[in-house]
């Protein structure tokens, strides 16, 4: 497969997932999300948006740079850990947003960032750059699991 055609696939990957999981709470997030308490430092509705928007710029970039690297175990399992991180990324919105288990979500996204930090590291043993790209999804994640606790004990 052309590293082109591979460049656009890891950057629509992650665009699309987040984007689905995003048209599936869009609805709670204007209704159900308007009612809860609201912790102090919760930012605008509308810098979600554009910082969701770049962090999976940057996983889909740092995913290509892994992905074209030549095949080996470890470079399998890090695309292993992209996957798991992307599907927990997926259904943290839905448990929350969706299905209002903020509890559960708090769970959930703890284990994102686990499979956040063992990515990034997994990324670095192959890819230096690659794994720092993730720094700040980490950063961001590490925020929204203090969000989260904050719904969750004023909720």
């Amino acid at each position: 497969m052309p590293k082109s055609i591979k460049l656009i696939i890891a950057i629509l990957l992650p665009m699309v997932i987040g984007g689905f999981s995003g048209f599936l709470t869009a609805n709670s997030i204007n209704d159900w999300y308007t009612t809860l308490n609201q912790p102090s430092f919760n930012p605008p509705n509308w810098v979600f948006g554009p910082v969701w928007t770049t962090l999976y710029l940057i996983m889909g970039i740092s995913l290509y740079r892994i992905w074209i690297l030549p095949v080996s175990e470890d470079r399998d399992k890090a695309i292993g850990i992209f996957a798991l991180q992307m599907i927990l990324n997926f259904f943290w919105s839905l448990i929350f947003f969706r299905w209002y288990l903020i509890g559960f979500a708090l769970a959930e996204i703890i284990l994102m960032w686990v499979m956040i930090a063992t990515m990034i590291h997994l990324f670095k043993k192959l890819d230096k750059v690659a794994g720092i790209m993730n720094v700040p999804y980490l950063l961001w994640v590490t925020f929204a699991s203090v969000l989260n606790a904050a719904y969750f004990v004023l909720n």
